[in-house]
C-alpha cells in the first residue's frame, strides 16, 4: 500500500517547466503541471496519431503501397483500361495492314503470292463410277440440275466461279474495252472507252474508301464491298463522293476523263480486287 500511495503522490505532484532566455537567463515561458496530466496528455495524442493513421490509410491510397491489397474498383479499371489498350493495338495493326494492302492496290503493285492461280478445265469435278443401273427419270433430272446454271449472268466463259459467283455486278459505264485485263504486263484492270463526261455508277453497294487525285492516275475513286471485294474508278474528270459515303450499285459516283499522266484519251481504268487479288472484270461484268 505504501508503494502504491507513493507512486499516486509522485503522479500528482506538480512541477514546473521554465523557458528561460541562453543569454539573459530572462523567463520566457513556464507551464505547471503534475506527471499524471502528462501521462494522460501523452496516451491521448497517441491515441488519436493513431486513429488518424488508420483513417488516412484506410480512405487514401497509402493502403495499396502499405498493406499491398488494392481496391476491387482499381482492378476492374485497370484490367478494363488493359483490355481496351489491346483492342486498340490489335484495331491499329489491322488498320495499318488494311491500308498498306489499299496502298498497293493504288500504286499496283499487288501481292503476287496472292494472285489467282488458273484452274485446270480438264480436271472433271464428278469421277465417281456408278455400277447401278439409272432409271431414265433420274437421267432427265441429271440433265435439268446441270442445264440450270450454264445461262446465269455472274457465269464467264472460263467455267464455274467460286464466291465472286455470287454478285450481281452493274455495268459502271456501257463502251469499247481498248485494254483487257493481262497478269502478264500487270495490268489488272480493263480501259472501256466511252464519250467524255459520262458518268461512272458504283458496280455493288459499298463504302467510299479512297476518293482524291494521283498523279499518275489522276482522279480515283476506290470502293469496299462485301466480302472483301474492292473496286477501283481511275483516270476520272470529277469525284462526286467523297470518303466514308455509302453507296449503292448503279449510283453515280464519278465522272468519265482522261487525268493523270497514264491516260491517252476519256476512258475509264476499271479494276475489281478480291480478298487482296485482282480478277477479271469481264468474267463478271458486260460493258
Amino acid at each position: 500500500m505504501s508503494k502504491r500511495k507513493k507512486l499516486s503522490a509522485r503522479l500528482k505532484e506538480k512541477y514546473k517547466l521554465v523557458i528561460l532566455n541562453d543569454h539573459t537567463f530572462e523567463e520566457k515561458a513556464s507551464f505547471r503541471a503534475s506527471l499524471w496530466y502528462l501521462l494522460i496528455g501523452t496516451s491521448a495524442f497517441a491515441i488519436v496519431l493513431v486513429f488518424l493513421t488508420i483513417v488516412i490509410i484506410k480512405i487514401t491510397p497509402l493502403r495499396e503501397y502499405i498493406t499491398g491489397v488494392a481496391d476491387i474498383d482499381n482492378k476492374r479499371d485497370i484490367i478494363s483500361t488493359y483490355a481496351k489498350v489491346d483492342s486498340l493495338e490489335k484495331l491499329v495493326k489491322a488498320n495499318d495492314l488494311y491500308l498498306a494492302n489499299l496502298n498497293q492496290i493504288i500504286s499496283g503493285k499487288p501481292d503476287e503470292d496472292k494472285l489467282a492461280k488458273p484452274k485446270d478445265n480438264n480436271i472433271k469435278s464428278d469421277s465417281i463410277k456408278l455400277n447401278q443401273k439409272i432409271s431414265d427419270d433420274e437421267k432427265e433430272l441429271r440433265k435439268l440440275i446441270e442445264s440450270e446454271g450454264r445461262f446465269d449472268l455472274s457465269e464467264g466463259s472460263t467455267g464455274a466461279k467460286s464466291g465472286i459467283a455470287t454478285f450481281s455486278f452493274f455495268s459502271p459505264v456501257k463502251g469499247k474495252i481498248s485494254s483487257k485485263f493481262d497478269n502478264t504486263q500487270q495490268h489488272y484492270a480493263v480501259d472501256v472507252v466511252t464519250r467524255k463526261n459520262e458518268n461512272i455508277k458504283s458496280t455493288l453497294d459499298g463504302t467510299v474508301v479512297f476518293s482524291n487525285f494521283t498523279p499518275e492516275t489522276g482522279y480515283v475513286i476506290a470502293i469496299q464491298h462485301a466480302n472483301n471485294m474492292l473496286s477501283f474508278y481511275k483516270h476520272c474528270s470529277a469525284l462526286l463522293k467523297k470518303v466514308g459515303s455509302f453507296v449503292r450499285a448503279g449510283e453515280v459516283i464519278a465522272v468519265v476523263g482522261d487525268s493523270g499522266e497514264y491516260t491517252t484519251g476519256p476512258h475509264l481504268h476499271f479494276e475489281l480486287w478480291l480478298n487482296g487479288s485482282p480478277v477479271n472484270p469481264e468474267n463478271y461484268i458486260t460493258f
